[in-house]
């Protein structure tokens, strides 16, 4: 597919990147802001699954896509999800939490860090992340934090084209609903943005949530009122984990039903989609020429400027 572009953030020496050509960004080549005994790592970070096959189908596979691209620099990974971490502990795996992975470059000499979240939304996790990394940047001499995977429009489209290839030609009363997690946080609002775009794009997708906006509900409305008689159901998340194997392909298949549709389950989660997984690699790889621009310093500059 054709390579995105991204854009980037940087707070302090804190920088976050999202696809797109908009503003707010200057050039800054990762490797030049590294002397002789720097030491550089890309550090993957995921929400987690307990489910070993959709593991392996995307934490691993990005985590494995990553290492190739990055062939100069040490790939880690760490966990955010304390519960899923519990669980697989109990069963002999253990994975790191952002802390533990930050903790062991540092003891190991790392000084430049890539961080890349497998988040789809800038939400709660995203934003906690960020905040985690925000307490290590005077251990580290450079954290640049790649975006989630929606970010800019043109994120939202490049997906909305992924996800019409990957579901194929549709019969004229047939469409495809994605159920994403959903949460409290103002970053849900990409949920009803990706519905927006997708059929703005002319495809026929609804996109609903567990947790969040818009509901259920909301998502037989619009069924019901452009006449669908046949749904296409799928998981809008990175891994097809215990709400697409329980919440979405269960619970969603029988009201939806109820309702009086046809459904059909198709359990492939974002993450299994190779294109999707290169978009967080292009992300990630935009960090390694870019860095946000400081607005404080940008402002101030300006505040001084004669009209």
């Amino acid at each position: 597919m054709k390579k995105l572009l991204a854009t980037l953030m940087l707070t302090a020496t804190i920088s976050v990147g999202a696809s797109g050509e908009e503003g707010g960004f200057v050039k800054s080549d990762f490797y030049k802001t590294m002397e002789k005994n720097d030491k550089a790592s890309v550090l993957m970070v995921h929400f987690g699954t307990t489910f070993d096959d959709t593991r392996a189908n995307t934490i691993d596979a990005v985590n494995a896509e990553a290492k190739k691209e990055f062939p100069k620099m040490e790939v880690r990974e760490a966990y955010t999800s304390r519960i899923i971490m519990r669980r697989l502990k109990e069963r002999g795996i253990v994975k790191d939490n952002p802390a533990e992975a930050l903790d062991k470059l540092v003891a190991e000499g790392y000084t430049h860090l890539i961080v890349q979240p497998t988040n789809i939304i800038n939400g709660v996790e995203a934003k906690t992340l960020e905040q985690q990394l925000d307490m290590y940047k005077d251990k580290f001499k450079e954290i640049r934090i790649g975006s989630a995977l929606l970010t800019t429009s043109e994120d939202y489209k490049a997906v909305a084209e992924i996800l019409n290839k990957e579901t194929g030609k549709l019969e004229k009363d047939e469409a495809v609903v994605l159920v994403g997690h959903g949460t409290h946080d103002s970053g849900n609002a990409t949920y009803p943005a990706m519905d927006y775009t997708a059929k703005a794009m002319g495809y026929k997708f609804y996109v609903g949530t567990i947790e969040g906006y818009p509901e259920f509900d909301d998502v037989v409305k619009g069924l019901k009122k452009d006449g669908i008689k046949k749904v296409v159901l799928m998981p809008f998340m990175f891994v097809a984990g215990d709400h697409a194997n329980n919440d979405i392909a269960v619970d969603w298949k029988e009201d939806l039903e109820k309702e009086g549709f046809t459904v059909d389950v198709k359990l492939v989660s974002l993450g299994m989609i190779k294109d999707i997984r290169e978009i967080f690699i292009d992300h990630a790889k935009f960090m390694l020429e870019n860095k946000k621009e400081d607005m404080i310093s940008k402002k101030l500059f300006y505040s001084t400027q004669k009209d």
